[in-house]
């Protein structure tokens, strides 16, 4: 099953409120919606690209607990990016004073800001080309770094800005680098 696009934009053009309200009343999909305000509707992960992606969860989300520097989100979190799409990391983490200057309502719907760091795991409903095209959008709407995994060829795609992307093949750990400090990914459960 594949990611399905839908462009309603000659019918209608949906909010932000009311693409917030969809998502809400609609919690079996997982959508998202692109710059061009295009709904994608993703069908859930299997059970390889859950597990893998739970292990990444805990990882960071352990590092985090001891630094307390920001925090930590899972794929059901929608981020509004600058650029206006609406996007839902497999792993996300967001600097704290970025966090605390939200408000609450603004902390309640979609994060009004991109994430400064992301994962996405690429699953067999994903082109590559799409994947990497949501990676690119990330970088240029402020993220700081990002990882994607393709774990099918066992490689890793770092995104820093301003950067070309540099792909690792069969890593065993990563660094958070500067944007996580003291974090080294440990990969052996990924690869499995």
């Amino acid at each position: 099953m594949t990611a399905l696009t839908l462009n309603l934009n000659s019918v209608i053009k949906l909010t932000k409120e009311q693409f917030y309200q969809l998502c809400a009343e609609n919690p079996d999909l997982k959508l998202e919606r692109n710059a061009q305000g295009e709904l994608i509707i993703m069908p859930p992960t299997g059970g390889e690209t859950g597990r893998s992606n739970v292990n990444l969860i805990l990882q960071v989300a352990l590092w985090n607990e001891q630094k307390q520097g920001g925090e930590v989100f899972d794929s059901s979190t929608g981020f509004t990016l600058p650029n206006g799409a609406e996007r839902s990391p497999d792993v996300s983490w967001v600097e704290k004073s970025r966090w605390e200057a939200l408000t609450k309502e603004q902390r309640e719907k979609f994060i009004p800001l991109c994430p400064d760091f992301v994962i996405e795991i690429m699953s067999p409903s994903d082109t590559l080309k799409k994947i990497q095209d949501k990676m690119d959008e990330y970088m240029s709407n402020g993220c700081r770094l990002g990882w994607l995994f393709n774990r099918k060829r066992q490689e890793v795609s770092i995104y820093r800005p301003g950067q070309e992307v540099e792909v690792l093949k069969s890593p065993q750990t990563l660094s958070g680098e500067n944007v996580l400090p003291g974090f080294v990914l440990n990969l052996q459960r990924i690869w499995e």
